[in-house]
């Protein structure tokens, strides 16, 4: 084979991958007796472990020589095991559950996972239970591996297509609860959730729900899988329903506003530089005082461009960094629609832990890879510019001070990357993307990153 090695790796993990998308459920016995003790347990969101998960862990098996790789039935719904053929010939096995990201995180403190799989943050009760395994928040156990928007679904027929969060809670709670409240035609409304289990039951109730002081209707029907919901939405004219972005890809999907922000559509561009109001991140957890050499390499595979390849196939928004011509100025503040007008947007937001300066994990990891985009020959000769926001507050010179300590960071950051921001701009509370709710305003103070 004339192969060189990276190309070789390159071509097993697209064989290994490609064959885990496309092989079934396999009941031969050829490897059962062989993978008593896996080589990593992982459990946790049905979002992220239904398919995500399988294809990271085949991608890294794939890297490291591993073949074959195939799904075995266990018995139990959303509960499997991935079995692949080491390079000695011998068979090695993962164990992947999909029960919920709270059972991911109850695995840990019971020690019978390895990796938790989250569609949100953990929470502070999450956090402080783990403590005695190390600091989960810590950017040694919290890893992004994609970002995801949780997308409002309507049946083909449904002629809604804009809503803002407020409404969406009065749907979601019952109190609107026929069509021809929003316009439509006369007839009830038929609400679609996920599990109390669910992380994504979780995010729409923290972002939607609680903001608006609402509970979701008992009259909604609830589902474990994402997959399941959006076909029962797909099948039910009266039907509307919350679900991944992954999930949502064959239904209407409504752009949603929050606040005095514009109403925007989930795109993977709006997604990945999480201006859209339900845009979410997919987690791997795992306790930084106790980790295997294979854990290790999970989490460090999910954040190489291999892996976020694979998140890409997968159905969900890859953390690649990618110029965007942004042509509707209209409302803009002056220096924004010149910075448009002359630069491209980066498809990465920088955004900073709750009440802090301080760069969050993800965005420390964003600024290794902004600077790795910065050093690819084509952008040699091309100016980084940096724009700080803030949310409003009752000093406008006070918001733009902000806003810029906030740019300065990145740069800062970058800086130690031997990577240098050209300018930096300080916009203040102007362009706000979000209401005042606590997620809201998380939102609005960001660093947007532009290339000349």
């Amino acid at each position: 084979m004339n192969c060189s090695a990276p190309v070789f790796r390159r071509t097993l993990l697209r064989r290994a991958v490609l064959t885990l998308l496309l092989l079934p459920l396999a009941s031969s016995a050829t490897f059962a007796a062989e993978t008593d003790t896996p080589l990593l347990r992982l459990q946790g969101s049905n979002t992220v472990n239904a398919r995500l998960g399988p294809r990271l862990v085949a991608g890294l098996l794939a890297e490291r020589g591993y073949q074959q790789p195939q799904t075995l039935p266990t018995g139990v719904m959303d509960e499997w095991r991935l079995v692949a053929r080491a390079p000695d010939g011998s068979s090695a096995s993962v164990q992947i559950a999909a029960h919920g990201t709270g059972t991911g995180f109850t695995a840990l403190a019971n020690k019978t996972t390895d990796v938790a799989a989250a569609s949100r943050p953990v929470t502070d009760a999450e956090a402080t239970a783990l403590a005695p395994l190390g600091d989960l928040r810590s950017r040694q156990a919290e890893y992004v591996i994609a970002l995801d928007g949780l997308a409002i679904i309507v049946h083909p027929g449904n002629p809604l297509r804009e809503l803002d969060l407020q409404r969406l809670a009065q749907i979601f709670a019952g109190d609107i609860s026929d069509w021809q409240q929003l316009g439509g035609q006369p007839g009830a409304i038929h609400l679609y959730a996920r599990d109390d289990r669910s992380g994504t039951y979780d995010t729409f109730r923290e972002l939607v729900l609680t903001p608006a002081g609402k509970r979701l209707s008992t009259q909604a029907k609830r589902y474990e899988s994402n997959e399941e919901l959006a076909e029962q939405v797909a099948s039910d004219p009266a039907g509307i329903g919350f679900t991944s972005l992954a999930a949502a890809a064959k239904l209407p999907r409504l752009a949603l506003r929050d606040g005095e922000g514009r109403a925007i559509l989930p795109s993977e561009a709006s997604v990945a530089t999480e201006d859209y109001p339900l845009a979410r991140r997919l987690f791997l957890y795992a306790p930084p005082n106790e980790r295997s050499d294979w854990v290790r390499s999970l989490l460090e595979f999910s954040q190489t461009p291999a892996g976020q390849n694979i998140v890409q196939q997968s159905g969900f928004v890859a953390q690649h960094i990618e110029p965007l011509r942004i042509t509707d100025t209209q409302g803009m503040p002056k220096a924004y629609a010149d910075l448009a007008q002359r630069a491209q947007r980066l498809t990465v937001n920088f955004r900073f832990t709750a009440g802090s300066a301080q760069l969050d994990n993800k965005a420390l990891r964003d600024v290794e890879r902004l600077a790795d985009f910065m050093r690819l020959p084509e952008n040699a000769n091309r100016r980084l510019v940096l724009a700080g926001f803030n949310d409003a507050t009752e000093d406008p010179a006070r918001a733009a001070l902000l806003a810029r300590l906030r740019a300065l960071a990145v740069a800062t950051a970058l800086r130690h990357q031997k990577v240098f921001a050209a300018d930096l701009l300080s916009l203040g509370d102007q362009l706000p993307v979000a209401g005042l709710s606590p997620n809201g305003r998380v939102k609005n103070r960001r660093v947007e990153a532009w290339l000349q």
